[in-house]
Formats: structure tokens, sequence, C-alpha cells
């Protein structure tokens, strides 16, 4: 089992740019390690993900807008998010796999793919 914690989250204008870190408790380089969003009444949506090899996978509302990257030596997990919009307001939360494989499909896994998970940190875009 790994510990997550995220950080990283804010206000933001619409337009504007935010990076979220995910720390991880311990050597994960083997895991698969995703980034999923949540907003008050909806299910938890799957916003990016990477396998071991670095090869990543985004979701269509966040592709071409979103860079998912990892730090093994750091134990560290990014999210980069570009010009921000309303509808990206959420808790993000990373979670990771020990299976090191993320997924063959063209979306990131879903939640129940990944066995730990952070707490989460709020990004909130003013329009």
């Amino acid at each position: 089992q790994v510990q997550l914690a995220e950080f990283g989250g804010g206000s933001v204008q619409v337009g504007e740019s935010l990076t979220l870190s995910c720390n991880a408790s311990k050597y994960y380089e083997a895991y698969c390690m995703g980034w999923f969003r949540q907003t008050s009444g909806k299910k938890r949506e799957a916003v990016a993900s990477i396998d071991s090899d670095g090869n990543t996978i985004y979701a269509p509302s966040v592709k071409g807008r979103a860079t998912v990257s990892r730090d093994d030596a750091k134990n560290v997990l990014y999210l980069q998010l570009n010009n921000l919009k309303p509808e990206d307001t959420a808790i993000y939360y990373c979670a990771a796999d020990a299976s090191g494989f993320c997924s063959n499909s063209p979306t990131p896994p879903p939640p129940d793919w990944y066995t730990d998970w952070g707490q989460g940190t709020q990004i909130t875009v003013a329009s």
C-alpha cells in the first residue's frame, strides 16, 4: 500500500494554468498512477493516467490541455492543466495501482482499477 497526498490546488481565473502534485510515501516506479476529479453529487471522473513506462492516457474533456508526468526519483506525480475552464472546478485526486499497467483503451482506467487514493485537492476556476 502507498500513501498519497495531493498539493497545488487553488482558485484561478478562466484560461490560467495550474500544476498539481501528488507525493507518494514510497518508491512507486512500477505503479500505474492516475488523476481523477469529482464534484458534489457526481461520480468520480478519470482525468489521466500514466503507466510504469510513461505511457499516458487522457480523458476527452482535458485532452490537449492536460499533461500528466511522473518523477520516480522523487516519488511525485504531476498534473498540469492549461486553459482552465469553469467546468474544471472539482476536487482532484491521485490514485495508484501496483500492477504497473493502466489500460489499452483510449480512456483512462476507472476508479475501481486503483487501490490507493489521496485525500484530494480543490481546484476552483472562476469565470
